[in-house]
């Protein structure tokens, strides 16, 4: 079958794949757009296959509100470069969307985004288009019965999006755009400070049992008695305790009421009860561990494709 200049067009704007790419699909699939596309996409899968090693500890957090659920999600790239292109982040705005239907990240790995794809295979066919390795990497999410869950991005490359995205939610029948102003600024506060936990029953015992052992270790170096070291230490825990815990820090706009004053002073204001239900603070590529390489390898690389 003669593969006409219209079907290469037709192909590429369903696929967004290069001409060539297009002819040669049309070719082998003897003019068939569905079984040409089918081809395109597992040429697509193949590249993204070769790519899948290479680390992805860049790309975005996008959030997503609606009233009184919000969730941020993570999806990494390889360089910054491609975080800021406009394909990609049309891509994470959708999964964020998406995002608000599912209880999981796995729901959401797997939840349908567009044309029948799930959001895996989505970003797979991205890795064919844009060129290197892209992955969906977590997403949490927060929700009240009554009440809002405001969002922050801190340095927005893009509408509802950067690299350190916060979820606030705040439980109250109170007025819900005064909640959710408040919400905002609390959202800001948390970028700024990174609590460990809402509060300090909420601390990861590990982190806590980790920080006594390191603080127990620093007071035995000045030789005091057992006795006096471990009342230094006890001191130094209530300080970790009120800088490391959200609702016993102080409030970084107005730099003297801590955070659960804050909460208390808008209580009276609105005259309804305001309860700090979570906080959600996702920065982009924590926790990954990058690999390094030197110029002359990261050269090699390219060049060897």
């Amino acid at each position: 079958m003669a593969i006409t200049a219209a079907m290469v067009k037709e192909l590429r704007d369903k696929t967004g794949a290069g001409m060539m790419d297009c002819k040669k699909a049309l070719n082998e699939n003897d003019g068939d757009i569905e079984a040409a596309i089918d081809w395109l996409r597992k040429k697509g899968i193949a590249k993204a296959d070769k790519k899948a090693s290479r680390v992805a500890a860049e790309g975005l957090v996008a959030v997503a509100t609606d009233g009184n659920k919000g969730v941020a999600v993570e999806v990494n790239s390889e360089t910054d470069f491609v975080a800021r292109n406009e394909i990609f982040q049309a891509a994470v705005a959708k999964i964020a969307q998406r995002g608000l239907d599912m209880d999981s990240s796995d729901a959401l790995a797997d939840a349908e985004l567009e044309g029948g794809k799930s959001v895996k295979e989505y970003l797979t066919e991205l890795v064919g288009k844009i060129g290197e390795n892209m992955s969906f990497r977590r997403m949490e999410s927060l929700s009240v019965s009554e009440g809002v869950v405001s969002s922050y991005i801190h340095n927005a490359v893009a509408t509802d999006m950067g690299k350190i995205g916060v979820l606030v939610a705040l439980e109250s029948s109170g007025d819900k755009a005064a909640l959710g102003e408040l919400a905002k600024k609390i959202a800001m506060h948390v970028a700024a400070t990174a609590p460990l936990a809402n509060t300090v029953e909420d601390l990861d015992a590990a982190i806590v049992s980790k920080e006594r052992e390191m603080l127990k270790a620093e007071a035995l170096e000045s030789g005091k008695p057992e006795a006096i070291v471990d009342k230094m230490v006890e001191g130094r825990m209530q300080k970790f305790f009120k800088e490391s815990v959200l609702a016993t820090q102080v409030f970084v706009m107005d730099g003297e009421r801590t955070i659960e004053t804050v909460l208390a002073d808008e209580s009276k204001t609105l005259g309804a009860d305001i309860k700090l239900a979570g906080f959600v603070r996702m920065a982009v590529g924590e926790g990954i561990e990058k690999k390094e390489e030197n110029f002359a390898e990261e050269v090699a690389a390219a060049v060897a494709g």
